[in-house]
């Protein structure tokens, strides 16, 4: 197993991002466009929270009632995206190891960490399960 390899090996840089003005339904479509859950907010360049899936079924009524998708309009233009995210979440560099990053995530009550450059610019984001490929990946070299 390579030792304090960068977070940058292993991060997401094809990014998905949302605007403050962008609407929870264009936050649903990109989940489900891309498979993904968790969607780093920013304002410019600059993150300044982390809506996760899980953030909008927190707020749907979906499973509620047989009209899923009117609910959801309704109650997610009850809401907007600054109201439902994460704020100022934490964040990473690049250059910090993946060791370190993996301890953030084991002890915080995160799944994903956006990675910032200089200027607090966003250049990936990293999330449990980029951490779980890298370990097959080591299991896999060593077997």
């Amino acid at each position: 197993m390579k030792v304090n390899e960068p977070v940058s090996e292993i991060m997401t840089t094809n990014l998905v991002l949302l605007n403050t003005d962008d609407s929870l339904d264009k936050a649903e479509r990109l989940f489900k466009k891309h498979h993904i859950r968790h969607i780093p907010v920013v304002k410019g360049h600059r993150v300044v929270g982390m809506l996760s899936l899980t953030d909008l079924l927190r707020i749907s009524f979906a499973d509620l009632t047989e009209d899923e998708e009117e609910v959801e309009t309704i109650v997610y233009n009850m809401f907007t995206i600054e109201q439902v995210m994460a704020k100022t979440p934490l964040v990473v560099t690049p250059n910090q190891s993946i060791k370190e990053v993996a301890e953030i995530l084991a002890t915080k009550e995160f799944h994903a960490l956006p990675v910032v450059a200089e200027r607090k610019k966003i250049v990936g984001i990293v999330t449990t399960t980029d951490l779980l490929k890298y370990l097959l990946e080591q299991y896999k070299c060593c077997s």
